[in-house]
């Protein structure tokens, strides 16, 4: 095969992740896998004292292509004990609460991927699998959406978490007057590099 030969190859394959099976029943040549070679997980978080945002790019994680988009599994995980507020007193409180050197890691493990919609190369799809937090798993259906290049896929997921569901305590501080809510918005923007890309 030429290079410009390898080149429409490349390009070609990442599509089948968002095809229809019905539009792979030919036998199409299996999907390439995935590494995280950029991340970022973060979370809005509001108390009594004002809102904030905790953040970390420590993130890392990988994912197995499959011929039928469903097949698809993979996971993400980051440092808890990387998460940064821009204060140092909240980051400790954070740790502490989320008792990190016990539960050193958030995790999701996908389980299966449903395609909702979209475009060839964009879509919405549905990431069912268990999320780890805090010694606690759960299963969770997460909305996200899945952007494709001839190198890369992209993946994008805004997501609301009770932090009562992971057993999460130590939410209130000075009896009460300074008080963390139980609700938080999760973000988490990853690039997989498609295996033999670039």
């Amino acid at each position: 095969m030429g290079c410009s030969g390898m080149v429409l190859f490349w390009r070609s394959v990442p599509l089948l992740l968002l095809l229809p099976a019905s539009a792979r029943s030919q036998g199409p040549p299996r999907p390439p896998d995935g590494q995280v070679v950029s991340g970022t997980l973060s979370f809005d978080g509001h108390a009594t004292a004002g809102d904030f945002t905790g953040s970390t790019g420590e993130v890392t994680g990988q994912f197995s292509g499959a011929a039928d988009l469903t097949g698809t599994r993979g996971w993400v995980e980051a440092p808890v004990s990387t998460l940064k507020t821009g204060n140092k007193r909240r980051d400790k409180d954070l740790n502490k609460s989320m008792e990190s050197d016990k539960y050193p890691t958030i995790r999701f493990d996908l389980q299966q991927l449903r395609r909702l919609g979209g475009s060839a190369d964009s879509a919405a799809v549905n990431l069912h699998g268990e999320l780890k937090i805090h010694g606690v798993t759960r299963q969770v259906d997460l909305p996200a959406t899945v952007r494709l290049t001839h190198t890369d896929a992209q993946v994008h997921s805004d997501f609301p978490l009770s932090l009562k569901d992971y057993r999460i305590g130590g939410l209130t501080k000075l009896l009460g007057v300074l008080k963390m809510y139980d609700g938080i918005v999760v973000h988490v923007d990853v690039v997989f590099r498609l295996a033999g890309a670039g």
